[in-house]
């Protein structure tokens, strides 16, 4: 992403314009609730416009920010009760409708934390794995083998609902008997609502 400020924004407006909505995207993948992570997305923008100067690399110390601060305000016990009881909320698709999204949030969802953070870095930041391994002051080696297998296992759940829904499909599919039990059942129907008398 380019952190290069536009004409008339500051270097710190260009990265929120940038990175704000990814932010709230890994917050999540880190377990804190939709608010939890925009809080901490303002409280991280509040800490870089302290900064005397812009930092060297801005969207890689941005994220480490955000990440230290997503984690420190996680160890709040009343959070964590909080973040308990959203527990089935972790993702709520806000900006689409898209089914096929949704199952992949809930896929997402059901991953270890740390395939899906990696996940998160890897395919909506961009980032490679040394990059992520930097962040996460682990071995690249470690980094790729979370997101394989992660990826294993989103991809097993995304087949798994397909199934499942492709069974669900094929019970509402007229067959043969069905279509020859159609009149039938019909003349069933009808018959049921003509009143007694």
């Amino acid at each position: 992403m380019n952190d290069e400020p536009a004409p008339g924004q500051s270097w710190c407006e260009t990265l929120f314009h940038a990175h704000a909505r990814g932010l709230i995207l890994y917050g999540r993948a880190l377990g804190l609730s939709h608010g939890e992570a925009e809080d901490v997305v303002q409280e991280t923008f509040l800490a870089l416009l302290k900064l005397p100067a812009p930092p060297d690399e801005p969207g890689r110390y941005l994220l480490r920010a955000f990440r230290n601060r997503s984690v420190n305000f996680r160890r709040g016990l009343w959070r964590r009760v909080a973040r308990e009881f959203e527990a089935r909320s972790w993702f709520e698709p806000a900006d689409t409708d898209d089914p096929a999204t949704a199952v992949a949030m809930r896929c997402l969802r059901t991953l270890p934390a740390e395939q899906r953070e990696v996940i998160v870095l890897k395919i909506w930041h961009g980032h490679t794995f040394q990059e992520i391994a930097d962040l996460l002051d682990l071995s690249p080696n470690t980094i790729a083998g979370r997101y394989r297998y992660g990826l294993q296992r989103l991809r097993t759940c995304l087949e798994k609902r397909q199934r499942n829904r492709n069974a669900l499909a094929a019970l509402h599919e007229p067959d043969e008997l069905t279509e020859r039990l159609g009149e039938p059942l019909a003349f069933l129907d009808a018959a049921r609502s003509v009143p007694h008398p």
